[in-house]
């Protein structure tokens, strides 16, 4: 019997075409596996594809629910956003990906698992580190790095596939390099490699409108949260999952989360993409809506520091470390009460507060009117001024007997 290899299969052209060159180039069984975290109808068909294309089995795991409760959300209560734009999207998805690639190869015996991520991007790093902190003995094939892939172009894939006996309906034709699932789609190639150049949304845009071309009519929104975990829309209980369904197509109509960004990549290069994620967007700016509420100052800014920590292991890769577990251990205590209801308005491109209730409020009206109460006297803060403000006055009168002293 072959050895097994399991395929981290799209469907797409380069996946497809790696299908005969692992026979050819390992002589190993191809084994599919797509796994399903929300991209909809690009599962159409793969069945056929993949076995039409030599493989010899197929699995498409759904672990869409599996993504959304235990990869956004602990990103969610977090806060966790890479350089202040990127909402983590892909970066997310690939922890889970490679959780379940490893369980497939496992079930099937495989000594190895592929994946399509070519030498220039991140995926390459989040796929490979997933893989070895969970299955270091499974070797690691990535036919973009490898000697023997000798495969430049679409068309030169596209001859391959045919010179194999695998004629589909793939184009030479240039098109965005795109990556989709439940939370976002990302769009790379053509204009957009040009920063100078600006995108052209009609083209781009897959899940929603331009903020130009939203309705003129706003459109109120309300969400609760439990223990920073949303749990409701508009009066409707719904799993994370649908929940974010139902923003993307609120936030896609009203232009939400449209990001057109320059970031660094974790092997040293900077690249430059449009980002649509309307659900997220609109999730993340309801939780801190609701969060400002209730976090006291010292926890608040430790906690961000911690969001920009998370965004980083999560962008590189690291999701399976004590560090990430650590972290996030962290961001579960600080939202014990993160609880409470969010209105919002969504309008062109805007998210819009209309109101945030929560039980654990630390925001007290009395003591933030002018007027005087029982916790507040305002001739406390002359005692507070002076002390806050003492390193500062001590430096300036030594400063200023210097300048005394020189003049003399």
């Amino acid at each position: 019997m072959k050895e097994k290899v399991v395929l981290a299969y799209s469907g797409g052209l380069d996946t497809t075409a790696i299908i005969p060159w692992l026979k050819e180039n390992y002589d190993y069984e191809v084994i599919c596996c797509c796994v399903d975290c929300g991209q909809e109808e690009e599962l159409d068909g793969l069945e056929e594809r993949a076995k039409l294309s030599g493989a010899s089995k197929l699995y498409i795991e759904d672990i869409v629910d599996d993504f959304c409760d235990n990869y956004i959300v602990p990103c969610v209560k977090a806060g966790a956003v890479y350089e202040n734009k990127y909402l983590l999207g892909t970066s997310m998805a690939r922890p889970g990906i490679a959780k379940k690639l490893v369980e497939i190869a496992r079930k099937e015996g495989a000594v190895a698992i592929c994946h399509g991520a070519t030498g220039k991007g991140n995926d390459q790093i989040r796929f490979e580190l997933g893989i070895k902190a969970l299955a270091p003995d499974i070797k690691i094939i990535a036919p973009w790095r490898d000697d023997k892939w000798t495969l430049q172009s679409r068309q030169d894939e596209i001859d391959y596939c045919k010179a194999h006996g695998i004629d589909l309906p793939f184009s030479a034709d240039s098109s965005y390099s795109r990556d989709r699932n439940l939370w976002h789609i990302s769009h790379e190639g053509l204009e957009l490699e040009d920063p100078s150049v600006e995108p052209n949304y009609d083209h781009v845009l897959m899940l929603g409108n331009s903020p130009e071309k939203a309705p003129d009519e706003g459109e109120y929104v309300t969400m609760t949260f439990e223990a920073g975990v949303p749990v409701s829309l508009n009066g409707k209980n719904m799993k994370v999952s649908d929940i974010i369904r139902e923003l993307n197509a609120l936030g896609g109509k009203h232009g939400i989360g449209i990001i057109d960004i320059v970031e660094n990549r974790v092997v040293g290069m900077k690249s430059r993409g449009v980002y649509e994620t309307p659900g997220g967007t609109i999730l993340m700016e309801a939780h801190d809506q609701l969060e400002e509420l209730i976090l006291d100052r010292a926890t608040m800014e430790v906690k961000k520091e911690m969001a920009n920590k998370l965004a980083q292991i999560v962008y590189e890769g690291k999701w399976f470390t004590p560090l990430r577990e650590a972290v996030c251990a962290f961001i579960d205590v600080t939202q014990q009460y993160v609880t409470g209801e969010v209105k919002f308005k969504l309008y062109k491109g805007n998210i819009i507060k209309a109101g945030t209730t929560s039980k654990y409020s630390l925001y007290s009206e009395s003591l933030a009117s002018f007027t005087t109460g029982d916790l507040y006297d305002h001739h406390d803060a002359e005692g507070f001024i002076t002390l806050f403000g003492l390193p500062l006055k001590v430096r300036a009168m030594k400063m200023q007997a210097l300048e005394e002293n020189n003049d003399k």
